[in-house]
């Protein structure tokens, strides 16, 4: 008999208004379900082509970072220890944290006390971004990556507004390609963050699970086309999501997301929504990128 490997998809639509939360969640049908089944392959190794018909996508920009260091002039490495969700980690632009090594980007994780211009943390990490380099306004995104594993470990693949032209965030957008709870291994998360007519902040989402395997144990493709009226969301070219009705206070549809936005891959170290590392998790601890690629009509 073939091995079969199941992916579950689930919905999410979250409002939150004056700090309170109220989320609805639509469960998928039957028929929704993506069932792949295969004698000799897995998901991971699904052939890189559209879901439905030929690509109408042309590569724009590239990393396959086949050079000895991170290309600086396509990627800012960050340092910094502020952020936005009480994580514990310091980003640094050390070797130790970011490399390029055999065709491959790592953005390693570590415990270790590191002390800097903002001052003392427990857990060292990575977060590379480009902007004031590239950003885009619609296309193809892909990565390719092998992720982390381990409780309060925070991986994540997303966008930001390079220029915040519709206020401060939400309200200028967020684009989550891929999100992942180190502890929760086998499903990772597609988000879209902005602001709706009476400025409440709106995530609306899906999550994409595999029965069998984890993302930690090989190389998966994240995948989001975005188009002036859809935003798609894939792995391994298996669309999961699709989402086209998004809002912006005080600015017409497609607003917020027709504008610019750069790419950030990042690790972080505990936080808000994957909480703290815990004496099972082992460092250091990595995300694993064979490639970024950027395609356009």
């Amino acid at each position: 008999m073939a091995d079969k490997n199941f992916i579950k998809r689930r919905y999410f639509l979250q409002v939150v208004k004056n700090n309170k939360s109220i989320a609805t969640w639509k469960q998928p049908s039957p028929l929704e379900c993506i069932v792949l089944c295969s004698s000799l392959v897995s998901c991971a190794s699904t052939p890189n082509k559209e879901v439905s018909g030929e690509s109408p996508y042309s590569l724009v920009w590239s990393d396959e970072f086949e050079g000895e260091t991170l290309d600086s002039s396509k990627w800012e490495a960050q340092v910094q220890a502020d952020n936005w969700n009480n994580e514990l980690q310091y980003y640094t632009d050390r070797g130790e944290n970011v490399s390029v090594e055999d065709g491959l980007l790592f953005l390693r994780a570590r415990e270790e006390e590191y002390t800097g211009n903002q001052g003392t943390r427990e857990y060292t990490s990575a977060q590379i971004r480009t902007k004031y380099l590239c950003d885009w306004t619609y296309g193809q995104f892909e990565i390719k990556a092998k992720l982390p594993n381990g409780a309060g470990l925070w991986p994540a693949i997303w966008m930001l507004p390079s220029q915040e032209e519709y206020g401060s965030w939400p309200s200028s957008g967020e684009i989550d390609i891929m999100e992942n709870l180190g502890d929760i291994s086998k499903t990772v998360y597609g988000t879209l963050h902005y602001a709706d007519d009476a400025a409440n902040a709106v995530q609306i989402g899906a999550e994409y699970t595999l029965l069998e395997g984890k993302f930690s144990d090989e190389f998966h493709i994240f995948r989001l086309d975005w188009d002036p009226d859809e935003i798609r969301w894939y792995v391994d070219n298996q669309l999961y999501f699709t989402d086209r009705e998004w809002s912006a206070k005080e600015a017409d549809y497609p607003a917020p997301f027709d504008k610019p936005f750069y790419l950030i891959l990042n690790v972080a170290v505990g936080g808000d929504w994957p909480g703290d590392p815990n004496e099972e998790t082992q460092f250091p601890q990595e995300m694993i990128v064979d490639y970024v690629r950027v395609s356009q009509e």
